[in-house]
């Protein structure tokens, strides 16, 4: 039977599911591979721990150039996290003629156009299905299922995290703070999970699907990002009170020859599909021009789903080593970049619907004079909501707004947070259509 070697550098959590998955499953994956992958070398700096799988220890070492310098390692799996100590491994691993498996999704959005320029003058294969969404299969979806469509528009959950903390607070009422202490309690948040909450882990993962997606070679620091931590329990129920709901949002479409790519907390209709994706599931709602909508959902992290794509990884490059072929499909399922040429839309520039929550004195004419500067400003009311309280403190003014442009709702923003009327910085949220991508 034909025999495939591959390195591991990084025994952590995903490491540790990616061993189970070839021990518990060995016989599953030659029958339909036809081949024996062989786990030939673990490098970490911890071979003392037990991960609760069984290892040779001959197998274990600290020196992860043991791998990269291994002639008879044909493929190397780099679980090590964090940028330069991985590219350096993953550079000098194909450098030497191996092919490379990745769940690194920083490393990939920030130097993904190196890494792949690397891999065809070397002639290997570079795979990277975990990096995204941890057992979804949206890399490959997106690069073969889907490759005859144009892709009209992409709306995911992209982080466990955010959704677990963003379920706790909708369903108990809980602040941001009292649900962040329960997810890391209960294991879906780290100790410093500012990556998560600040919308980072998103915007990585939303920087390689662009580019998936239309072909559009995307810089990380060119996607919009902000975080859920903000977020309030005063917001989730006047989005319930206008039938939304609020998620985490990756947002990649297409408008007039440009590309919107942006992550935020946004306003989702409750009737709309992602509305009922909970706790830690990701999911990817996907509109192709001839297949329609789609729907990708499951756990997009944790030990067993991550480890699982990164298997399926190795099993398609066995599957063309077996073959004697490398680079079937090109990393971003574009041998040539498309004809029509795209840019990423600039965030003053986007056009969508609004949330306003407004702390304003209980004073007659508040609400007319908020009006009018928006109205100055091109932007329509389209429904609010005014609670009185007894007294003459301030109260919240919540106003859902037509179309109106980004740069507009800024302008009219920092006039009205300039009011003597009102008492505190206007909370903003973008709404997503009740119909359509």
């Amino acid at each position: 039977m034909p025999q495939v070697n591959i390195g591991l550098i990084g025994f952590g959590t995903v490491g540790t599911g990616m061993v189970e998955i070839l021990i518990n499953n060995r016989q599953l994956i030659e029958d339909r591979l036809g081949a024996e992958i062989v786990l030939k070398k673990i490098a970490d700096l911890d071979i003392g721990s037990d991960r609760g799988v069984k290892i040779d220890p001959t197998v274990l070492t600290t020196d992860a150039m043991e791998i990269v310098n291994d002639p008879d390692i044909d493929v190397v799996v780099e679980l090590v996290g964090g940028c330069d100590q991985a590219m350096e491994y993953v550079l000098m691993a194909m450098e030497r003629g191996k092919h490379v498996v990745t769940a690194n999704k920083a490393l990939i959005a920030k130097h993904g156009k190196h890494l792949f320029e690397t891999a065809e003058q070397h002639n290997v294969d570079i795979a990277f299905e975990a990096s995204v969404a941890g057992g979804i299969p949206i890399i490959r979806a997106l690069r073969e299922g889907l490759s005859a469509n144009q892709i009209k528009g992409i709306l995911a959950i992209l982080n466990g995290t955010s959704n677990y903390i963003l379920t706790r607070m909708t369903d108990e009422g809980l602040s941001f703070d009292e649900a962040l202490s329960i997810a890391k309690r209960s294991g879906y948040a780290e100790v410093d999970p500012t990556l998560d909450i600040d919308g980072s882990d998103a915007a990585h993962k939303l920087t390689i699907i662009v580019s998936l997606a239309f072909g559009l070679p995307c810089r990380y620091e060119d996607i919009f990002k902000e975080g859920i931590d903000m977020v309030c329990p005063e917001d989730i129920r006047f989005a319930g009170e206008f039938g939304y709901c609020i998620k985490l949002l990756a947002i990649a479409r297409e408008v007039d020859g440009h590309i919107e790519a942006r992550v935020h907390p946004a306003f989702v209709p409750l009737d709309h599909i992602l509305a009922n994706v909970n706790e830690a599931y990701n999911a990817i709602y996907v509109e192709g021009d001839f297949v329609g909508p789609t729907l990708f959902y499951g756990l997009g992290a944790g030990k067993r789903p991550t480890g699982s794509a990164v298997v399926s990884d190795l099993m398609d490059i066995a599957r063309n080593q077996i073959k004697g072929i490398t680079r079937r499909v090109s990393p971003l399922s574009f041998v040539r970049l498309p004809a029509k040429e795209l840019s990423l839309k600039p965030m003053d520039q986007l056009i969508t619907e609004y949330y306003f929550r407004f702390s304003a004195l209980d004073r007659p004419g508040v609400l007319s004079k908020i009006s009018g500067i928006l109205g100055a400003n091109n932007i329509s009311i389209a429904s609010v909501i005014q609670k009185g309280r007894a007294g003459h403190g301030s109260v919240p003014v919540v106003i859902l707004t037509h179309e109106a442009k980004e740069n507009d709702v800024r302008k009219s923003l920092e006039l009205l947070d300039k009011l003597d009327v009102v008492t505190e910085k206007t909370v903003l949220y973008r709404v997503e259509k009740k119909t359509g991508i």
